[in-house]
Formats: structure tokens, sequence, C-alpha cells
């Protein structure tokens, strides 16, 4: 026999607080989105004065007349099939472990998030909620990558998570699928922020790691359960990613892309942005090569990353003492300056005479000094900076 069902909501009676109901009412009312929702909280204060509002008052609030007649009616006890389905899924969700409701006015509810232009107001987390409070830096790029720019996103990842930082990205392929798995590998934590219902696995070939993801990390999203994955979904869920973030690092991505539009909305939220530099033969590194060109900070090591924070510095000293070893701001002078000339593509002692003003003998010992300490490799080509494995 099942339990007896709230009349306005369709709830479980008893189970659930009266709170919880009225936030999830308001979020499955036709035309509701976000911003909405929050000018709605703004002006009239919470979901029960919202419910308990006439149809001008919340017309004169933002809401269309279809919005406003739809909250009117269900304030009333008239609440919609739809909004009654979509509520019963929604406990049918919750009632699985693991499974939480984080609300905009919730102590819980991460602090970053909480003051971005337009949070969510109620987010959905698979996972730990706590995990949504970690110091994290976000990590995003091309679905269709490099090698390069594969194994550029699944090291830094690992470096990271060694220095007990969380690795936040969208669960794409590509870059943000490599993000996750490099933290992992790392016995890390890592967010994957959905642009799908919290339920729907997108895409379907990172099903194992979604289910991995929620058992060492945390799955999020905004949307109610069961919406599936549509285009302007996405570009709503990059400004959460940014928003759980202290920075986000663009690691390989073309200049029409949605990690643009993810950098774009980290410097409106005030987060630090930075890029890996990449050939410009690379089609994938031109969205990162003019990141740098308009101020992102240039990144070649972790080290890059943590320096911009003080607390990130004193934490990575403490997890891993020999981090800045292999940064060339480390490095004595001349081996940083030759360091500094290398880049991933190779180049051959001729072409960094003029770019280090040294002889031919002196780059050629701090070269084999460089190889010596793993730094750079030598090649057909020429010497090249060492890409991790």
């Amino acid at each position: 026999m099942h339990p007896a069902k709230n009349q306005i909501t369709g709830s479980p009676a008893g189970t659930k607080s009266a709170e919880l109901r009225l936030w999830l009412l308001l979020a499955h009312q036709p035309g509701m989105y976000s911003r909405l929702y929050n000018r709605l909280l703004d002006v009239l204060g919470s979901p029960e004065q919202i419910f308990s509002s006439n149809v001008a008052t919340l017309e004169a609030s933002g809401a269309s007349s279809e919005t406003a007649n739809a909250i009117s009616a269900a304030g009333r006890g008239s609440v919609s099939d739809a909004a009654r389905t979509g509520l019963e899924t929604c406990w049918q969700w919750l009632d699985a472990d693991n499974h939480s409701i984080l609300l905009r006015n919730d102590p819980a509810y991460p602090e970053r998030l909480a003051v971005i232009p337009d949070p969510p107001p109620l987010l959905y987390v698979s996972g730990g909620p706590a995990c949504l409070k970690a110091k994290m830096i976000a990590m995003v790029g091309s679905r269709r990558p490099s090698a390069d720019g594969r194994r550029n996103a699944r090291c830094f990842a690992s470096e990271l998570a060694a220095l007990g930082l969380g690795v936040c990205s969208g669960l794409a392929l590509g870059i943000d699928g490599e993000s996750h798995a490099g933290a992992l590998q790392a016995k890390g934590v890592t967010v994957a922020v959905l642009g799908t219902g919290i339920d729907v696995v997108y895409p379907a070939r990172n099903t194992k790691l979604f289910e991995d993801i929620a058992v060492n990390g945390a799955l999020v999203s905004e949307f109610n359960p069961g919406t599936p994955p549509l285009p302007p979904h996405f570009p709503r869920r990059n400004r959460i990613i940014s928003g759980l973030s202290l920075g986000v690092l663009v690691v390989e991505a073309g200049l029409q892309s949605g990690s643009m539009i993810t950098a774009r909305m980290a410097l409106e939220q005030g987060r630090e942005v930075f890029a890996i530099p990449g050939s410009i033969h690379n089609p994938m590194a031109k969205g990162c090569n003019r990141l740098i060109g308009q101020g992102a900070k240039l990144v070649q090591d972790v080290a890059d990353i943590c320096e911009e924070f003080e607390d990130l510095m004193q934490q990575a000293a403490l997890n891993r003492p020999g981090l800045q070893a292999s940064s060339s701001q480390a490095l004595p002078k001349e081996l940083a300056r030759v360091l500094a000339a290398i880049g991933h593509d190779p180049v051959t002692v001729d072409v960094l005479l003029p770019e280090t003003g040294m002889t031919v003998e002196k780059i050629t010992a701090l070269l084999a000094e460089l190889e010596m300490a793993g730094l750079v490799r030598r090649g057909q080509r020429g010497y090249s900076r060492t890409l991790p494995d």
C-alpha cells in the first residue's frame, strides 16, 4: 500500500519537508528558469509567499501570464499533471542513497556559487554534497582534443588532485572526461556539472565515469530529473562549473567553443582564467592562445596555477614539497631562459641562439643539463619540453 499523498504537491505525506516541497513545486512550473526563479525569490521572499501571490503581483515580478496563472493555480491546490509527475520523479530519485537537494538558502549550499549572478535556486546532487565546497579548479576544453590535449588534461588533473584540490568539469567527451579521469586516478575529488537532469547520463559513453564520480565525488545539476540534453542547457551548466571553482583552466579549445564561453563567464564572476599554450598549427589551441593574448595566465605547470592563490601555495607545499622544482621560475636563471625558449614543438640549437643570446657551446651544455633533469627531450627534429606520460 502506498502512503497518502499531499494534495498540493503529490509528495508522500510527512516524509519531506514542506519547504522543500514548495521549492520543487515552483521549479516544475511551466516557463520557470533560474533567473525568473531568483527574481521571484528576491521580490516576494520565499516559495510560500510566491504561491500566495495573485496573478497581477506575479506578472509585475517578471512572470509571464502562463507562468503566473500556473503558480497561482498551484497555490490554490490545482497542480498540473505534468508538475505532479515531475514531483513524483523527484521523490523517487531523492529516496535513493547519496541523493540530496540543496536549496539556495541552505547553509550547505556552496558559498562561491551563491554569490555569482543568477545562482541555481536549487541543486540536485548525487554523491557527496560537501565536495561542492572543496577548493576546486575547473578544467574545460575541446570534445575532440589532440593527443597532447588529452595527456595534458589527465596529467594536470592528477597533479591538482595530488595536491588535495578538487577538479570540476562538465562530463563531456574529450578534455572534460580526461580531467575527471585524471582526478579519480589520483584518488582525488572531482565534481561533474551536468547539462541534463541528474538522472540522465550524457553522453552515454561516459556511463562508467558517471558512476565512478557519484561514488568518489559528486554529480550536480540544476535541471529537474528527467531533463534531456538540450543545447541551451550547456551554457547555463558552464556558469556553474566556473562558479564552483577558484579558477578555470582551459586545456585545449578552438576559437568558437563552449570553453571560451566558460572562460568569459569566469571573468564575469571574478574568477582567475588560465590557459595552456599550444602550437600555432593546432586549431584546437587557437582558443587558448587567444585567451593568453587577452590576459589569461599562461600555464606550464600546476605551480603556475597555485601561485595565484596564497593558500594553495601553502597547501601545495604541504602535499608536495618538490612542486616548484619543475617550474622554470625555480630554476637557475640561465636554465630557465633556455627552457622558456623551448615549446612542445621541437626546436633546434640554431633557433635557440637568437632567442637566448647565448653561444652554441653554452646552449648545448644547458640543454644537456635540462635533458638530464627530465625537463626536455631530444628528438630527430630538435629539442622539446617533456610531456608527462
